[in-house]
């Protein structure tokens, strides 16, 4: 029998990647994100392109609303793996000059939405017999930084939930994992973290040779989902080789 995995934020970077990358190891996957033409678009190309791909549907969710979360529950016939990789930053302002209402959206999607969705799919992952939740946040979790402090308290808490969450599933089948990435180059982070403004989102890139992809975080993913059921990872710290901690980056130019 083939396990169904959901993927939050799949329309593009690293969900549309795992997306991919779980559908070509069996899994049936729902691809679920607001923008839905994206969505339906990345279905036809899986189903088209990966070898042996199972089930592919395209789900819209706002990880921010409750009556979203709750129609993609009601629609999802059975769960086996959630990864939670809907989220993003915005700004790079420091303290002083943060915008409250910039903290609160990072909170709703990277934290409130990780609840949401978790706590509505989370009574087919455990009749499953073998759940999987795998939380990606961001080095920002676990590294404070120079403006970073309103991501960097919204990755903190979701990687608290993760922890938390390991404790109170720990007598259910239900695996917790995070996978926490270091610099990603994907199409969007960044360009949305600096409200569309290329030359900024180019920015913490430049000079690097070889950042992460989001094939690599995929590649994390699976995995992590495809150990024995009886093996949990807690955790995946991922950088590339350039990168020794959020500030200390090898540039060469």
């Amino acid at each position: 029998m083939r396990k169904t995995a959901v993927v939050t934020g799949a329309s593009s970077g690293i969900g549309a990647a795992t997306a991919r990358r779980l559908a070509a190891e069996g899994f049936n996957v729902v691809l679920a994100a607001r923008r839905r033409e994206r969505l339906d678009a990345l279905a036809e190309e899986i189903s088209g392109s990966v070898p042996g791909a199972g089930r592919i549907a395209a789900a819209t969710l706002d990880v921010t609303d409750q009556a979203s979360v709750d129609a993609l529950a009601a629609a999802v016939a059975d769960c086996h793996v959630l990864v939670n990789n809907a989220g993003g930053a915005l700004g790079l302002d420091p303290v002083a000059e943060a915008d409250p209402a910039d903290w609160q959206a990072m909170y709703d999607s990277n934290v409130l939405g990780l609840l949401r969705i978790t706590k509505a799919l989370l009574p087919g992952l455990i009749a499953s017999g073998a759940g999987h939740v795998v939380n990606i946040t961001s080095l920002a979790a676990h590294q404070p930084y120079e403006g970073g402090a309103g991501y960097n308290a919204a990755k903190h808490a979701a990687y608290a939930v993760n922890e938390v969450m390991r404790l109170e599933l720990v007598a259910e089948p239900v695996r917790i994992t995070e996978i926490a990435p270091g610099l990603v180059k994907t199409e969007e982070f960044s360009l949305v973290r600096f409200r569309g403004d290329e030359e900024k989102a180019a920015k913490p890139y430049q000079g690097v040779p070889e950042p992460l992809v989001a094939d690599d975080v995929a590649d994390c993913v699976a995995w992590a989902v495809t150990r024995p059921p009886h093996v949990n990872i807690d955790r995946i710290d991922v950088q590339p080789r350039v990168q020794a901690t959020a500030q200390k980056v090898h540039r060469t130019g």
